[in-house]
């Protein structure tokens, strides 16, 4: 019953609602993190790309 007693705020702590969407936020963090790095090492190819003499 404690994590109905959250749910019903007669106990603290995150509620079912809030932990679902920690779990998704972690979720998109990570994905976003991934982007990032993909991004970074795209630019640096297509950097390296225009400046070596072809």
């Amino acid at each position: 019953m404690s994590i109905a007693d959250v749910d019903d705020g007669r106990k603290p702590g995150l509620t079912s609602d809030e932990r679902a969407e920690l779990v998704r936020l972690r979720r998109e963090k990570r994905v976003l993190e991934m982007e990032i790095e993909i991004l970074k090492r795209a630019s640096a190819y297509f950097a390296r790309e225009n400046v070596l003499p072809k």
